[in-house]
């Protein structure tokens, strides 16, 4: 299963409107968690075994968040995909693959 998702804090970023520190909260959550993941500078996405054990991560690293504002939001989306691992890497593989197929035409 692969979650992609962003969790900032309102009410309390730098005078820059930064959330960097709040974010670097939730992001030491997922890295710790051992799961394979990703941190790109709009999503975090990881890959678990299934629901619980990735949402599991998703509500610490959330819960985490939390003492930076006065409120949380949280945008996530989900590949559902039983049977299947490795897909964090491998979808992209194939993305690849077939750019470069469509490149050879």
């Amino acid at each position: 299963m692969l979650v992609a998702f962003s969790v900032a804090p309102s009410g309390n970023a730098h005078e820059d409107g930064s959330v960097h520190d709040a974010v670097a909260a939730a992001v030491k959550v997922v890295r710790e968690s051992g799961l394979a993941h990703r941190t790109t500078s709009m999503f975090t996405e990881i890959e678990g075994p299934d629901w619980d054990t990735v949402m599991d991560v998703v509500k610490r690293a959330t819960d985490a968040v939390m003492p930076f504002g006065s409120r949380v939001s949280l945008v996530l989306k989900a590949d559902i995909r039983p049977g299947y691992s490795g897909e964090l890497d491998a979808k992209i593989e194939r993305l690849e693959a077939a750019i470069d197929s469509a490149d050879e035409a």
